[in-house]
């Protein structure tokens, strides 16, 4: 047989590398390098933003809890950027806003560029090295081959914790019995008549399950579109005769598992094509002429591993709205845990009948601290994670997964990267925390005293 020859390029060290572009490895990549840190950030596609961009996610979560915008510093910036640029958009409007994906690839690009990040796009993480409790380089390979990297403070902004979990961190994965949420390929679909939208559809709101003049169900009891299996449609207009949709499950997708991915790639375009299909039956005044434009160039993901840190943040800790001395931000998304495969066929048939479905909101002006504590996993010194990864059971993953509140742990993660990086031994788990909030309240975080939240764990 061959002789088969691994060679490894070394490359300069910088201070922190991020790995993982998505909402989180941007903002935690441009709160480290605005601290004055050498900041590379490695990401596995050819572009930023990961959910909203590549996987075209069609809508941002609300980043109000109903009372005042509570995703602010630079999560906030990059909303108030994109609507700047999105005449369709209200001013006043900052819950649910729609996601223009092109325009939000340049809009990360700008926010890494003017703090002078370094991008390495196309660019994998192939392998995670250590010298006891540190990591001290990772390898990762792109078309130059295998290159080693070396930084002294590494974030996981991943969404599935890989660096973290080649690292030898504990985790945690799905529910009690390994499932995981199901996956959805959004896609894209032009050629909509918008008025038509707007009125026949409630923008949207009228392919919805629990709208009451939903067709949604007559769709699928139709049998003829087999892959529409339950009532999940969102659907958001992002352009002129443009509409996004967040819509269809795809289920036993483990995002850490390449083919259960590649499988779930090709069904999700079937899925798309499906919807288009049937739309435009059902909904012949909006979608008749409509085309499908595209999918995402990568699956929607909604769970993987969640890493064990410092502290485990709780659904008790959710219910009570509880506060934390080392809080890094607030959350107020609520419980979103989409169903699986054996569940959704009851859950659906409870909509069609009316039937409303429990489900745990705040009220308007409630929400939750997430503690810095989440972000440093045991037994690792000198990596943070950050995004729907955190340390976290698997009710709150259903909350802090969505890319508001990844926005604003990835602000909190870079800078404490940095703070990290300043110390002698680039210790994450020993960061001056109170340095921290004071530096992210100065840069427009939203860290309210524990008085005037809900009660102080």
């Amino acid at each position: 047989m061959p002789t088969v020859t691994l060679s490894v390029h070394e490359s300069d060290p910088v201070d922190v590398i991020v790995v993982g572009g998505g909402p989180t490895g941007c903002t935690a990549a441009a709160a480290a390098a605005r601290e004055g840190a050498r900041v590379l950030l490695v990401e596995s596609t050819a572009m930023l933003g990961g959910s909203g961009t590549g996987a075209l996610v069609p809508a941002w979560c609300p980043f109000t809890d109903k009372k005042q915008v509570i995703y602010r510093g630079l999560a906030e910036r990059i909303l108030r950027t994109c609507k700047e640029r999105q005449p369709l958009v209200p001013a006043n409007q900052f819950d649910w806003v729609p996601i223009d994906p092109e325009l939000l690839k340049r809009v990360y690009d700008d926010l890494v560029a003017e703090f002078g990040v370094t991008v390495l796009f196309q660019t994998t993480l192939a392998a995670v090295e250590k010298k006891r409790d540190s990591v001290s380089s990772i390898i990762v390979a792109n078309k130059r081959g295998l290159t080693r990297l070396r930084a002294r403070v590494f974030i996981d902004c991943t969404g599935d914790a890989d660096l973290c979990a080649w690292a030898g961190a504990e985790f945690q994965k799905g529910d009690a019995h390994g499932d995981l949420m199901p996956a959805t390929h959004c896609f894209i679909l032009s050629n909509v008549d918008t008025e038509a939208f707007k009125t026949d559809c409630d923008n949207g709101r009228r392919l919805m399950g629990n709208h009451p003049k939903t067709r949604f169900y007559e769709i699928i009891e139709s049998g003829r579109f087999p892959l529409i299996r339950d009532a999940h449609a969102c659907a958001n207009l992002i352009g002129p005769g443009t509409v996004g949709f967040n819509a269809g499950h795809i289920w036993q997708v483990d995002n850490t598992d390449p083919d259960s991915v590649s499988r779930a790639l090709a069904q999700g375009r079937q899925i798309a094509a499906q919807f288009r299909d049937a739309f435009a039956e059902y909904y012949p005044a909006a979608f008749a002429n409509a085309f499908l434009v595209t999918t995402g160039s990568v699956l929607g993901v909604r769970e993987t591993r969640r890493i064990t840190g410092d502290y485990v943040l709780t659904l008790d800790d959710y219910i009570d709205r509880r506060s934390f001395p080392d809080e890094i931000c607030r959350n107020a998304y609520f419980i979103d845990i989409h169903h699986s495969l054996k569940e959704a066929g009851e859950h659906t048939k409870k909509r069609a009948d009316g039937l409303s479905m429990p489900s745990l909101h705040y009220q308007p002006g409630e929400s939750h601290g997430i503690p810095y504590r989440c972000l440093t996993p045991r037994g690792l010194r000198n990596v943070l994670v950050a995004g729907r990864s955190i340390s976290c059971d698997r009710p709150v993953q259903g909350s802090v997964r969505v890319m508001p509140v990844c926005l604003a742990m990835g602000d909190a993660a870079g800078l404490a990267a940095a703070l990290a990086d300043d110390s002698a031994d680039a210790d994450v788990h020993a960061v001056d925390v109170a340095r921290l909030r004071a530096r992210l309240v100065e840069e427009g975080a939203w860290l309210p005293e524990p008085a005037r939240v809900a009660a102080t764990a």
